[in-house]
């Protein structure tokens, strides 16, 4: 009897060979449907499998070469798990509503993280003590709203190497933005989701968190686990040398 797919097995318990009804089925994902189940598509989980371990082989090269990858997924069945995924790595993230610009018009996202930085630095320490007590007021509640908005993306000081979306339909800005700079996308897509663009598509149930979660298991492992050293400084050059 042939071995079964253990990563077939996981995302099978997990629910992520449900999609959604044929009427909702966006043409460029119909490759991956084998078939329908009380008004619901089924993916094929084999064809699923071989695209998540495509997706992993491309996470693996970007570790090697200590790539960014930006984490996207503000839908509520998604927020927690990306962020703490996200955290894990070191990896910015957006796991609330995508800012129009976030990447197309980064440098301006750049300043506000730079305020956000400014701000918090001041606050930590002690130095917004001169300010009066309105102030103060004023200048926390913008910390606190600079946070909610732009938090995860702080340490992002470039353009992301890479993007890992969740349900690109709901972030169809994120993926025109994306697609618009050549960023190749990774996708955790259902089956009303347009494929089209993603380079590295992984078709299953994008609405369960326990197919979500076995996706980012297998994809921070693998980021976990190929992630290069830091270089080690060059030797210094001076001829100065101790005495032996």
């Amino acid at each position: 009897m042939a071995e079964t797919n253990p990563i077939i097995d996981k995302l099978f318990s997990a629910g992520a060979h449900f999609g959604y009804a044929p009427s909702r089925r966006h043409p460029s994902v119909s490759g991956y449907i084998f078939g329908a189940k009380g008004g619901v598509e089924l993916f094929d989980l084999e064809q699923t499998a071989g695209l998540l371990a495509a997706a992993k082989e491309f996470v693996k090269k970007l570790a090697g070469e200590r790539k960014t990858i930006l984490f996207v997924g503000g839908k509520a069945e998604a927020r927690e798990a990306l962020k703490r995924a996200a955290e894990w790595l070191n990896q910015p993230y957006c796991a609330t509503r995508w800012i129009g610009g976030t990447l197309t018009n980064f440098s301006e996202i750049k300043k506000r993280l730079g305020r956000l930085e400014e701000l918090s630095s001041m606050r930590e320490k002690g130095e917004l003590a001169k300010f009066t007590k309105l102030e103060r007021l004023l200048i926390d509640r913008e910390i606190t709203e600079l946070e909610a908005t732009f938090g995860g993306l702080r340490g992002m000081h470039k353009l992301p190497d890479a993007v890992f979306i969740v349900d690109p339909r709901k972030e169809s800005i994120a993926v025109s933005e994306a697609v618009q700079l050549n960023i190749p996308i990774i996708a955790l897509l259902n089956s009303d989701c347009d494929r089209s663009s993603i380079a590295h598509p992984i078709p299953a149930n994008d609405a369960s968190r326990e197919t979500l979660a076995v996706v980012l298991d297998e994809l921070t492992k693998t980021y976990a686990d190929n992630l290069a050293p830091v270089a080690a400084p060059a030797p210094s050059t001076s001829s100065g040398q101790a005495a032996a």
